[in-house]
C-alpha cells in the first residue's frame, strides 16, 4: 500500500525513490511486523486469558510441562495480523507471488484458528477439527495455490535438484500434487515441532530468513544467472512477505521464549509451515526445504516411525516419546537445553543449504 502511495511521489520528493528497492521495503516489513507484535503482545495475552484460551497438557508427557497448563494459546492470531499488515503496507500489491503467499498463510491459519477455537473457546467435547477434516481443509487451500501457480504464465514445473545444475526434471501436471504435498507436509511438520517454548519459532525464524535470501537471489536475473539457479520473474517480491514473517516471529519469540507467556497454537504453526512451503515452491527450491527445514522433517519422521513401529510390534517404541524433542526431555535434558540445541542445529542446516548455491 505504501509502495503504491509513496513511489509515484518520487519526482516530487527525491528520497522516496528508495521505495522501489525490495531490500529497503523488506527491512521495513521486518521492523513493522516486529513492532506490531511487540506492541500488541501484552494486550493479546490479556485477551486470551480473559477468553480462557489455555493450553491443555497431556498426562503422558514430561511432568515438567504440567506447570504450563492454562498458558494462553492462539497467539498465532497476532503473528497472522502482523504478517498480513506488514506485507500489505510494504509489498507490491500487483504481484502474484505476494498474494499467493498470503493466501496459503492466512488460509492455513484459518484452519488452525478454527481448530483452536473449537478446542479452546467452544469447548467441544469431541475436541477441535477431526484429523480428516483438518487434512481436507489444508489440502483444499494448498490445491488452490498449486493450481494457480501451475497456470501462471511463465511458471516452470521443472524441479530443481541441489548440487546438480543440469538435472531439471519437468513434472508437468505432476507438479500440482507435489506442491500440495510440500505445503500440507511442511505445515504439519511445523505443527508437530511446536511442543516446547520457542522450539518451533526459532527454526521457523532461521528457515524464513534463509528463504528470504533465496527469494531475493531467485528474483534477480543477474544473481540467478551467476549462481546458476532458476530465475523466477516477480518472485523477488515475496522477500517482503518473508521479511514480515521474520519480524513477526522475532516479536512473538519475545513472549514465547522460555518460560512462555503465550503459545502460537495451531493458528500459528500451521500458518508458518504454509509460509515456508509456499516460499520453497515459489522460489523453485523445493527439495532444499528438506535441508533448510531439517528440524521439522526429523520431528515429523520421528512421529511416523514411532507410530508405525508401535503398530507393527504391538506396543514397542523406538523413542521414549514422540515427537523427538520429548524423547530428549525424558532422557533428562532440561527444556531450555533441548530448545537451544535444536536452534543451533537449525542454523547449521541453513548454512549447509546456503552452501549448495555454489556447489553446482
Amino acid at each position: 500500500m505504501l509502495f503504491h502511495l509513496l513511489y509515484p511521489l518520487r519526482d516530487l520528493i527525491g528520497g522516496l525513490n528508495v521505495i522501489r528497492y525490495i531490500s529497503f521495503r523488506t527491512i521495513w516489513a521486518v521492523l513493522t511486523a516486529l513492532v506490531i507484535v511487540l506492541v500488541l503482545g501484552p494486550w493479546m495475552i490479556r485477551k486470551l486469558q480473559q477468553w480462557q484460551v489455555g493450553q491443555h497438557i497431556r498426562e503422558l508427557g514430561p511432568q515438567s510441562h504440567k506447570a504450563k497448563a492454562g498458558t494462553p494459546t492462539m497467539g498465532g492470531l497476532l503473528i497472522l495480523f502482523a504478517v498480513a499488515a506488514a506485507s500489505l503496507l510494504w509489498g507490491d500489491l500487483t504481484n502474484f507471488y505476494l498474494w499467493i503467499s498470503l493466501l496459503v498463510t492466512l488460509g492455513f491459519g484459518a484452519v488452525g484458528a478454527t481448530d483452536d477455537y473449537l478446542k479452546k473457546i467452544a469447548k467441544r467435547n469431541e475436541g477441535g477439527l477431526s484429523a480428516r477434516t483438518k487434512f481436507l481443509a489444508l489440502t483444499g487451500v494448498a490445491l488452490v495455490a498449486a493450481v494457480a501457480l501451475y497456470f501462471k504464465p511463465g511458471y516452470s514445473t521443472q524441479l530443481s535438484v541441489p548440487f546438480f545444475k543440469l538435472v531439471l526434471p519437468d513434472l508437468g501436471w505432476g507438479y500440482i500434487p507435489l506442491a500440495v504435498f510440500i505445503l500440507v507436509g511442511t505445515s504439519n511438520a511445523v505443527n508437530l515441532t511446536d511442543g516446547l517454548d520457542g522450539l518451533a519459532a526459532g527454526p521457523v525464524l532461521v528457515a524464513a530468513s534463509t528463504y528470504l535470501v533465496l527469494a531475493y537471489l531467485t528474483g534477480n536475473a543477474k544473481t540467478a544467472g551467476y549462481l546458476q539457479i532458476t530465475h523466477v520473474i516477480g518472485v523477488g517480491e515475496i522477500t517482503v512477505f518473508l521479511g514480515a514473517v521474520v519480524g513477526a516471529v522475532m516479536g512473538f519469540l519475545w513472549y514465547n521464549a522460555y518460560p512462555a507467556q503465550v503459545f502460537m497454537g495451531d493458528t500459528g504453526s500451521l500458518a508458518l509451515g504454509g509460509a515456508l512451503g509456499v516460499a520453497a515452491i515459489a522460489t523453485k527450491h523445493e527439495i532444499l526445504l528438506v535441508l533448510v527445514g531439517g528440524i521439522f522433517v526429523v520431528e515429523a519422521v520421528s512421529v511416523i516411525l514411532q507410530v508405525g513401529y508401535f503398530k507393527a510390534t504391538h506396543g514397542r517404541r523406538i523413542f521414549r516419546m514422540a515427537p523427538l524433542h520429548h524423547h530428549f526431555e525424558l532422557k533428562g535434558w532440561a527444556e531450555p537445553k533441548v530448545i537451544v540445541r535444536f536452534w543451533i542445529i537449525a542454523v547449521i542446516l541453513a548454512l549447509l543449504a546456503a552452501s549448495t548455491l555454489k556447489l553446482r
